[in-house]
């Protein structure tokens, strides 16, 4: 009788509605929509707007339509802090405007790839969302300048923005953001293509709190926004410049004399980078923990022995294509602070001067969990399995040719494949 459609049922009875209302505050959307079909009272408690304070409809339905974008934002009102609506590409304009006056508590709002809003959308939250403080628009292409004039003018508690993929913004919109949100802690502006380093100059100018930034593939950016920025942003921790390949050794000196908190860097792509620069890096920066260095061509063992000298916090590192390491810069980082109890992930993938030595030198490395070792032809598979004696949850991602050849077929060689193993 506890669950039956009776709404005099006995844990209706012996439970306030108040204690049954905080029971259901911890159940996630799934769950609420299943109460709500127990019986009258529950479906009263589970739609209680108290419980819809955050929603996240990505693992529960994208098909939406943007009439149910609307409900939500009439049964929530005031209560709704949190929204995600990401990948739900059926929701535009109008029933965003409709959540927009209903849900002016909003503070944290992901329309990642919701295709069919528009600048509108913006200047909705901007006229109804005051105390809206983290959005995501990746991959909305129709945003243009006028929603960063907008979120500037009406938002001005925004401390995180992402625009990925959003390439119609330009300098311009940059410089009307930063005026209005000079609080921005994150900002994503990974594929706008049309960025300048004026763009750089504004947010250095303006964005003294900014501690993470993606420039990925901003192909247009230089030294000159860069530099910059490290010069404005003293709280940086986390870049990402990869694919900005007009940057030198320049940004890597301006990081270490301005961004001691830097944790995260990722320069992939970036091949005028030298072991000149990450040496100053290394020496100033010493809580790095995540770097990308996929195709700093240029870099030799010499970074590396910096990096296991001076940043005992790296975790995670990427050195693919880098084919001028060897055995020995290895040895350094399998010897450096970090070994031992922090370095996780190592990768290097087309690094042919790698051999099993290294594998060797990888043994002391008790918290390494991945290693990647895609067409290093030197490695092999004797030197895996004896490194997984030593580290038997490791996950080791290599390609072997096979021992012989397959046999030929119609008096011509079959071709072959090299095939990944995963150990």
């Amino acid at each position: 009788q506890m669950f039956s459609n009776n709404d005099e049922a006995v844990i209706n009875k012996k439970l306030p509605k108040e204690l049954l209302l905080r029971i259901f505050s911890f159940l996630d959307v799934v769950t609420l929509c299943r109460c709500a079909q127990v019986s009258r009272a529950w479906n009263v408690l589970a739609l209680d707007g108290s419980n819809w304070q955050r929603i996240d409809l990505f693992d529960f339905q994208r098909d939406i339509e943007g009439r149910v974008v609307e409900n939500i934002s009439k049964r929530c009102g005031g209560f709704l802090r949190k929204l995600s609506l990401r990948g739900c590409q059926g929701v535009g304009d109008n029933a965003l405007r409709t959540f927009a006056q209903n849900c002016r508590n909003i503070e944290v709002l992901n329309l990642n790839g919701c295709t069919k809003i528009t600048d509108a959308t913006c200047t909705s939250l901007s006229k109804f969302c005051s105390k809206l403080r983290h959005l995501d628009l990746a991959s909305c292409t129709s945003i243009t300048n006028l929603s960063l004039k907008a979120l500037s003018e009406g938002c001005p508690l925004l401390e995180q923005l992402i625009i990925s993929w959003c390439d119609q913004v330009t300098k311009d919109g940059i410089q009307a953001l930063v005026r209005g949100c000079g609080g921005l802690k994150a900002l994503s502006l990974k594929g706008c293509t049309q960025l300048e380093d004026e763009a750089l100059k504004y947010i250095g100018a303006h964005c003294p709190e900014l501690v993470t930034l993606n420039l990925q593939t901003c192909l247009q950016i230089t030294d000159d926004g860069l530099i910059t920025i490290c010069r404005g942003c003293h709280k940086l921790q986390s870049l990402c410049a990869s694919g900005c390949s007009n940057i030198t050794d320049a940004i890597l000196n301006a990081l270490g004399q301005n961004c001691p908190r830097l944790r995260i860097l990722e320069v992939a792509r970036c091949s005028q980078l030298t072991d000149v620069g990450f040496t100053t890096l290394a020496r100033n920066c010493h809580e790095l923990e995540k770097m990308d260095l996929e195709e700093c061509v240029q870099i030799t063992d010499s970074t590396l022995i910096q990096l296991s000298i001076h940043c005992p916090r790296l975790q995670v590192l990427s050195l693919s294509h880098c084919e001028l390491i060897t055995d020995d810069g290895i040895r350094h980082l399998g010897n450096g602070a970090c070994a031992h109890d922090r370095l996780e992930v190592i990768e290097l993938d087309n690094c042919p001067l790698i051999t099993d030595a290294s594998l060797e030198h990888l043994k002391s490395c008790h918290s390494l969990e991945r290693i990647e070792l895609y067409d290093c032809q030197q490695i092999t598979r004797a030197g895996i399995k004896r490194l997984r004696t030593h580290l038997p949850n490791i996950k080791v991602h290599a390609y072997f040719a096979p021992v012989t050849p397959p046999p030929s077929v119609g008096g011509s060689r079959q071709r072959f494949c090299r095939c990944c193993i995963i150990l």
